[in-house]
């Protein structure tokens, strides 16, 4: 048998295990949709001739979790605090916090079709309590936008899906008033909300009260605000039923008084109604001095002549009401706020120890406001100022909690 010299057993060589790419980290940077410009505002109606002889009234057409305080205050029942479900930023971004994230940039940049769009497909995207916080945003987005049978069909399926009772509905655009009759024949209208021009009701109710002379009490306890259109046709209102000496009188007007005198600042000619109401209800009810001050405020600011003051006859003493009206601290804001400075806030922040500002009737806040009123708080904030907001909507409130609002001030949303 012949060898081979040059030849070696074949030997297998080691396998090499394969190389794997490593993972690529997540991108957390969060896409946002870009701002689209504001919607164009459309032009107020013209204050229309209140005589008695017709009606006045335009036509429809026209994180860290802030120790809760030691007692619970009255309104808190109704409430809760919202630093509980806030976005948090300090973890990685949760899917449903850049969806809530995203549809409050679009509502608050005014993309209200966009934005319900989106939580529409939110909804059905997490079609459990999973997704209760796009449900409870689409509720009060459609109250916002008055659409009334979206929100009732909404219901249905909210409780169908989540087995919990929706939201009772909350019309912001309504103003609404409740006509009560005393023993003594004395009709009691009370005004509730937030006035505008849109919803003339209340105003007609008014007028067709005092165009039959029929006593009348006007309960303000429950008022938020009025636009110009509605203040101005409010005091025109007043006016000439005092001059006409007919029987009405105010109730529980202090706080809505002291929320006009605050916002009508003397040197800034807006508003001008908001003022001619003013120097009304000083007129009714307030001292000489404090009238003829803010009447000559208002001709240095609109270079218009004020209206004099008049003595008025005694009051005579009314019966006691069956229900006594609970005096509410709180500073009122209403509507839509755009580019708000909130200068309107600093003699609330600064007579009060534990200021309350009430959301209830702002329908938007944009990224501008937020961040403005972050700026006019937190200085209050580090004084040791007890600061709530009271009743935002929840795009509101979801916005308040982007700008990390919630993290230093008390911000409580009704409980649905």
């Amino acid at each position: 048998m012949v060898l081979s010299l040059f030849t070696k057993p074949t030997e297998k060589m080691p396998e090499r295990q394969a190389a794997r790419p490593r993972a690529r980290e997540a991108d957390t940077e969060e896409q946002k949709p870009a701002a689209a410009s504001e919607p164009v505002k459309a032009p107020a109606a013209p204050l229309p001739d209140l005589d008695f002889s017709h009606s006045p009234v335009p036509s429809k057409e026209s994180a860290k979790k802030p120790a809760p305080p030691p007692e619970e205050d009255g309104f808190e029942s109704d409430f809760s605090t919202w630093s509980d479900v806030g976005i948090s930023v300090d973890q990685d971004v949760d899917p449903i916090d850049a969806g809530v994230e995203q549809v409050v940039v679009l509502f608050a940049n005014g993309q209200d079709a966009a934005a319900r769009s989106l939580l529409e497909s939110f909804v059905q995207a997490y079609h459990s309590t999973e997704g209760k916080r796009f449900w409870l945003m689409l509720f009060d987005l459609y109250q916002v936008l008055g659409d009334r049978p979206a929100y009732d069909k909404l219901g249905v399926d909210y409780v169908h899906s989540c087995e919990i009772s929706p939201p009772p509905w909350h019309n912001y655009a309504a103003s609404k008033a409740s006509v009560q009759q005393t023993a003594n024949g004395v009709r009691k209208l009370i005004l509730q909300g937030v006035l505008t021009h849109e919803h003339p009701e209340t105003l007609s109710e008014l007028l067709s009260l005092l165009k039959q002379k029929t006593p009348v009490v006007l309960d303000f306890s429950k008022l938020a605000g009025c636009d110009d259109i509605c203040a101005g046709q409010l005091a025109e209102l007043l006016s000439k039923a005092r001059k006409a000496k007919l029987d009405v009188s105010l109730e529980s007007y202090e706080a809505f008084m002291q929320r006009l005198n605050s916002q009508s600042v003397a040197g800034q000619a807006t508003h001008e109604p908001l003022w001619r109401l003013l120097l009304e209800l000083l007129q009714r009810h307030g001292h000489q001095d404090s009238f003829e001050e803010r009447a000559v405020d208002y001709a240095i600011t609109f270079e218009l002549s004020p209206p004099s003051w008049e003595n008025l006859p005694p009051a005579q003493p009314k019966a006691a009401t069956a229900s006594a009206h609970v005096s509410d601290d709180a500073h009122y804001l209403s509507g839509e706020l755009k580019n708000c400075r909130f200068e309107d806030l600093i003699p609330v922040l600064e007579r009060s120890q534990h200021p309350i500002i009430d959301f209830s009737a702002v329908t938007r806040l944009d990224f501008v406001s937020a961040g403005q009123l972050v700026n006019r708080l937190t200085p209050y904030k580090a004084k040791g100022k007890d600061i709530t907001i009271r009743g935002p909507n929840r795009l509101v409130a979801e916005l308040l909690a982007i700008v990390g609002l919630n993290k230093q001030i008390r911000i409580v949303v009704p409980k649905h």
